[in-house]
């Protein structure tokens, strides 16, 4: 059975000082996923770059708003990435397939399913998709926090062994990147806390900081799927990666030795597709996190907050409002408004769609 790989590159890997795509690193990247596949590796490629590159191909006349930029260059640079991709990957007679997709996918489960099965069609062919934000139809309340996050997702979503996140610098390191005397944690559980260790500046080019990338892949990892972070900018990281493991120079989140099913991990990844929340009592709380599986039940819930239907995503808080997990709901927000406090009554969340944090 194949290994399968997901592969994330920043656009700080992609792109050069100047803001403009370096192609003589996307072909390395390629040569190397092309290694990947070659030495039995199913390789799923999220890249970023698209709007580094249609900044680079027109001169706007008028000033453009934030988001009216975003779409225009995507637009226009997504044309060119998957051009470039496509050429690059032709020289070795490997096929690509692309795929375009929003947060708004992945809240959906019958949508979540069919991006799925799309992919997983795609690897049975031999075909390796290259999947990014579709920049030119999101808008800012809708967008991923970046592509960190998209592809833990897409790891998640496609039961990938590994998820490589490439950035501009060697890993996560136990100071300031810039001080001589930090270094690099070469490892790291998924339940460690790194907050003390990271200080948070996002990339030139892309929206995306070191607590977002460490905060991903503490989730994926806690999902039983390892994840590094390395330097998409050393000369063949990936397949150092895969040949000299200890030797090279990165962050490994260790994965969970009890990973949860596909359903939990779809509900992992829910919390900012939630359309309510529900408070929960002390005792409910408790039952929650404890060490046994238990539903939330209706008696342990003292108040439900905004508008939901039966299926949707809500997140639970507990009395002191701090969010302790997310979960499909089992009725409608009304439904559930009247049976508050209710004994004897389905639960609001089975355990099978619940995930604490």
């Amino acid at each position: 059975m194949q290994k399968r790989i997901v592969v994330k590159v920043g656009s700080n890997v992609l792109t050069r000082a100047d803001g403009k795509l370096d192609v003589t690193r996307m072909s390395a990247i390629v040569d190397q996923i092309v290694w990947l596949k070659q030495n039995g590796y199913e390789v799923i490629l999220v890249s970023s770059g698209s709007i580094a590159s249609g900044r680079d191909q027109l001169k706007v006349d008028r000033k453009l708003g934030s988001v009216e930029q975003r779409q225009l260059f995507s637009a226009l640079g997504q044309v060119k990435l998957i051009g470039l991709y496509y050429d690059l990957f032709r020289e070795y007679n490997v096929h690509i397939g692309q795929v375009l997709t929003m947060k708004e996918n992945f809240s959906s489960r019958s949508l979540y399913l069919n991006q799925r099965s799309c992919m997983s069609v795609m690897l049975a062919n031999g075909v390796v998709p290259v999947v990014n934000e579709n920049d030119t139809v999101s808008v800012t309340e809708l967008m991923f926090t970046d592509n960190d996050e998209l592809s833990g997702l897409i790891a998640s979503m496609m039961d990938a062994e590994t998820l490589v996140i490439l950035t501009n610098v060697d890993g996560i390191f136990n100071g300031d990147p810039k001080d001589p005397h930090a270094r690099v944690i070469p490892k790291v559980s998924h339940d460690r806390d790194l907050s003390d260790y990271i200080i948070d500046s996002k990339s030139d080019f892309g929206r995306g900081g070191m607590i977002t990338k460490s905060n991903i892949a503490k989730k994926v990892a806690d999902e039983g799927i390892r994840v590094i972070i390395a330097n998409g900018k050393t000369d063949n990281i990936l397949v150092d990666l895969v040949k000299h493991p200890q030797e090279t120079m990165r962050t490994e989140f260790v994965p969970n030795s009890n990973p949860t099913s596909t359903l939990k991990k779809w509900i992992a990844h829910s919390e900012s597709f939630a359309k309510g929340q529900v408070r929960v009592n002390r005792k409910a709380a408790e039952a929650l996190t404890g060490q046994k599986a238990t539903s939330l039940l209706m008696v342990g819930v003292t108040a439900v907050e905004g508008e939901f239907e039966e299926g949707d995503i809500i997140g639970i808080v507990n009395e002191k409002g701090k969010k302790i997990g997310v979960g499909r709901s089992g009725y409608n927000s009304d439904d559930a408004r009247k049976n508050i406090g209710a004994h004897d009554v389905k639960p609001l969340i089975h355990y099978d769609y619940l995930y604490m944090e």
